[in-house]
């Protein structure tokens, strides 16, 4: 084989193994979750009976008519969130501004702090409403924000302890996509 051909074919060898990538590896993972600090309170959160007549609707189904329960419990609380001096780390180089861009939260029913699902067809049931907050947006690492939370729920255990997880939806001013989850405790 000639010279030529063999310098050929050796640079296109090089050419394909450097072109190979090892596959990405869980620890090569982002971890945006180390860069927002959540707190809520008060902590745990009190229930209480105040519910205002809020009411929801079980689907009965089967030609069976709907039932309007109201909710046992009902909760107040706030959040606070932040970024800290981990959202300017090379790995994870958060662009700010940075925009909060949804906040969901699901009430969950819990035994000594742990969640404990609903068996059968047994539901837990919620609403929430946020209000009071003080903004949507983070300037820079440091900025903070607060929300309040104002919950109503019921579950099939009948008692008020539960766990409320709050995730919060981020968009940084690259367009990168993040979350934050908080959970708290409702005191039994």
């Amino acid at each position: 084989m000639p010279a030529s051909v063999r310098h050929v074919l050796l640079f296109l060898l090089v050419g394909l193994l450097c072109g190979c990538q090892s596959p990405t590896s869980p620890s090569d993972e982002i971890s945006y979750d180390d860069a927002v600090d959540a707190t809520g309170a008060p902590n745990p959160i009190a229930a209480d009976t105040a519910t205002g007549g809020r009411t929801y609707r079980i689907v009965r189904g089967n030609n069976q008519p709907d039932e309007i329960v109201p909710y046992d419990w009902h909760a107040v609380f706030s959040m606070s969130l932040s970024f800290n001096s981990n959202a300017t780390d090379k790995d994870i180089d958060i662009q700010f501004p940075v925009k909060v861009t949804a906040v969901t939260l699901t009430v969950k029913q819990a035994s000594g702090g742990i969640v404990t699902p609903p068996t059968g067809n047994d539901k837990e049931y919620f609403e929430f409403v946020t209000f009071n907050a003080t903004g949507n947006q983070f300037a820079a690492v440091g900025n903070s924000n607060s929300l309040m939370f104002e919950v109503w729920y019921d579950l099939p255990s009948l008692r008020k302890e539960a766990i409320i997880s709050v995730t919060t939806a981020f968009s940084d001013n690259d367009g990168v996509a993040f979350n934050k989850v908080l959970d708290l405790t409702v005191a039994p």
